[in-house]
């Protein structure tokens, strides 16, 4: 283990922290089996807490989203003894009332990816991690109250489709996950960071900014329109986050992440 006691992580954009409110920063490099994460990962203390903040798609946005070393990143993070992981990221909207602009904490996901490292569990012992309810409940709750509190635009549950990319939706694609699936946004990372986060026993909250309506309304998706849009939605994040950090205790004591292991192995 890494002589770091960080509790908390945030993987992102650099938009979602402030460089000069992260203080006594220091770069971190982490070397895992699954070799390595995305970027150095960066420590400090924001809003009072020790925190690890790692760019998902590397600090110069240069790695697409089939191809993030989701299991190194979690790993490292592991390592570093992270507890809880925030998870901010772009979406689009599969809901006429979800416009652009609102966030959504979402309660749920359907997987759509196609070629990715699901597990840490590859072989030699199996595991079966329950994620029936994937995401902290304890972190949910804790956000969903801090986002009162600001009166933002904002919807506290909702099913997340996680696709393959780097493309975005056809039409037909679109409309199946709108009106089959019943989705409320779509996005290219959540799985299997998420679920690889549940392996690790670590508490996993994601924050969704809805960037743009889906294809399904003939509106046409775009990368300049979605950064556009991603900008305006980073200061609510950042906002959030300075508001949630110091809620979080250290003791989890409401959700069950921390023992997700038990009875899973066979």
């Amino acid at each position: 283990m890494i002589n770091e006691k960080v509790e908390v992580a945030i993987i992102g954009g650099t938009g979602v922290y402030e460089t000069g409110a992260l203080k006594d920063a220091k770069q971190i490099k982490v070397y895992t089996p699954y070799g390595a994460p995305a970027d150095l990962i960066t420590v400090g203390t924001y809003a009072g807490k020790k925190t690890a903040f790692l760019p998902r798609h590397g600090g110069n946005h240069h790695i697409p989203p089939h191809n993030i070393p989701f299991r190194a990143n979690i790993w490292a993070l592991k390592q570093l003894g992270v507890k809880r992981i925030i998870a901010p990221c772009a979406v689009g909207s599969l809901c006429e009332e979800l416009p652009p602009g609102h966030i959504v904490f979402p309660d749920q996901f359907f997987d759509f990816t196609k070629n990715r490292d699901y597990s840490f569990y590859d072989g030699g012992q199996v595991c079966h991690i329950g994620v029936a309810e994937p995401f902290c409940k304890e972190l949910r709750s804790l956000v969903i109250n801090v986002a009162k509190d600001m009166k933002i635009d904002f919807q506290d549950y909702g099913t997340a489709v996680c696709i393959e990319g780097p493309r975005y939706s056809t039409k037909a694609e679109s409309n199946f996950f709108k009106n089959a699936v019943q989705a409320h946004i779509i996005g290219m990372t959540l799985v299997p960071e998420c679920v690889l986060a549940r392996e690790a026993e670590i508490c996993y909250l994601p924050i969704a900014a809805v960037t743009d309506y889906d294809v399904w309304a003939d509106e046409p998706v775009d990368t300049d329109s979605v950064k556009k849009t991603m900008a305006k939605n980073v200061d609510t994040i950042r906002k959030l986050i300075v508001n949630l950090l110091p809620k979080i205790s250290e003791e989890r004591k409401i959700c069950e992440c921390h023992d997700a292991l038990d009875g899973a192995m066979i």
